[in-house]
């Protein structure tokens, strides 16, 4: 498994291109923005996108979704609670573009030899997800290196990410965590530095 971090748009948006390296078959996780970027990245490294995974549907996490959509003829993944009429908020509204499987908890996307297990992981959004593939975790905006995200956008519960966050940190063994901003980390790291994961390990 080869993990590519593509930084895009304003924000800074973590785009992840996750390959099966023996049949170049890929997902795109999060194409916030930058499509030409993104696009570019798999032209020049022949890859094979089959699969569009988002952990939420925030515009900077979407921005490029289109786009990608169209060039590859990939699928596209997303919590069906993701979806939300008009601007709310300052983040917009999202509809889910035509064709799109809503995934959930427990559900498996297979790419290549790669198989992406989905956590739903609300707290953030009402729709989120941790994408979970090897010792690999796509947290999106949930848990970040040493933080989490915010929960004061409509469909936003504190009281539900610290509950996601408790999740994420009792699943065994450890893992590499690649999230929605800003660097990585490891989950033993963020067990237990992680203020608001060291939080949710003690009080719930």
């Amino acid at each position: 498994m080869l993990i590519k971090t593509l930084p895009v748009g304003h924000l800074e948006t973590n785009c992840y291109v996750v390959t099966d390296e023996d049949t170049l078959e890929c997902a795109v996780i999060d194409p916030g923005a930058e499509s030409n970027t993104i696009l570019g990245y798999l032209e020049d490294n022949k890859l094979k996108c089959v699969a569009v995974m988002l952990t939420h549907a925030h515009f900077d996490h979407v921005g490029a979704l289109k786009e990608v959509l169209s060039e590859t003829g990939a699928k596209c993944y997303v919590n069906k609670k993701e979806e939300r009429k008009g601007i709310i908020g300052g983040v917009g509204g999202f509809k889910a573009p035509e064709g799109a499987i809503f995934y959930g908890e427990g559900d498996e996307v297979h790419v290549g030899s790669l198989t992406f297990r989905v956590m739903e992981t609300p707290g953030h959004t009402a729709g989120g997800v941790t994408l979970i593939c090897e010792d690999a975790l796509f947290t999106g905006d949930t848990l970040f290196r040493l933080s989490c995200g915010r929960t004061d956008f409509p469909g936003g519960d504190m009281n539900q990410e610290l509950a996601s966050l408790k999740r994420i940190a009792d699943l065994p063994g450890d893992y590499d965590v690649f999230p929605g901003h800003a660097e990585g980390s490891r989950l033993s790291i963020e067990r237990e530095y992680n203020p608001y994961m060291r939080h949710a390990i003690e009080n719930l």
